[in-house]
C-alpha cells in the first residue's frame, strides 16, 4: 500500500491544503495529514481543533486520515509505514525551502520519498498566514478554508 505523509501546522487547514490532499489521492492509496504540534508556538486554533476540523473535511473518505505528530516528519513517516511525504509548492520560494528539506530528510530517512505537487491555478496565493491575517482584521475567509472549517473560525475569534 502506498501510504504518504502531508505534514503541516494547518492553521488553518485551506482550501489550498484540502486541494492537495484530493490530488494526492491519484498518487497514493492513503493520506495521513499530520498536524504538527510545536509547543512552543501559540497558534489561532489549538492543535486538537485544527486536527478535528480537518477530520471533518475528510470524513467521507476513508483513504484520508488526519493524525497529530511532533518531532521529525520523517521519523512519523517510519512510525506509521509510510514511504512518501506530500508537500505543495506556491511558487519558487516555496521550490526553495522545499527543496532544502528534502533533500536533508532523504538524507535522514533514504526509505521515504518526497514527491512535490505544484498549487492548482487560482490556489497558489492562499496560505494560512494569510487567513490568519485577514481573520485578525476582521475579513472574510469564507473563499479560502472548507466550508466545515468556517464554524471553527469563528469559534476562535472569540
Amino acid at each position: 500500500m502506498k501510504i504518504a505523509v502531508f505534514a503541516g501546522s494547518f492553521d488553518p487547514f485551506t482550501i489550498a491544503h484540502e486541494d492537495l490532499v484530493l490530488r494526492g489521492l491519484s498518487l497514493f492509496d492513503k493520506i495521513i495529514v499530520a498536524v504538527g504540534v510545536n509547543s512552543a508556538k501559540k497558534g489561532l486554533l489549538p492543535h486538537h481543533i485544527r486536527e478535528q476540523a480537518i477530520r471533518e473535511v475528510f470524513q467521507s473518505n476513508e483513504r484520508v486520515e488526519v493524525r497529530q505528530f511532533s518531532g521529525l516528519t520523517v521519523s512519523f513517516c517510519e512510525q506509521v509505514g509510510a514511504s512518501y511525504m506530500l508537500r505543495g509548492l506556491r511558487n519558487t520560494n516555496d521550490f526553495e525551502f522545499e527543496n532544502a528539506i528534502a533533500q536533508n530528510n532523504a538524507q535522514l530517512s533514504p526509505a521515504v520519498e518526497t514527491y512535490f505537487l505544484m498549487a492548482k491555478s487560482g490556489l497558489a496565493h492562499i496560505s494560512s498566514t494569510i487567513v490568519r491575517d485577514i481573520l485578525g482584521n476582521g475579513g472574510d475567509v469564507s473563499a479560502l478554508v472548507p466550508r466545515s472549517l468556517l464554524p471553527y473560525l469563528s469559534a476562535g475569534e472569540d
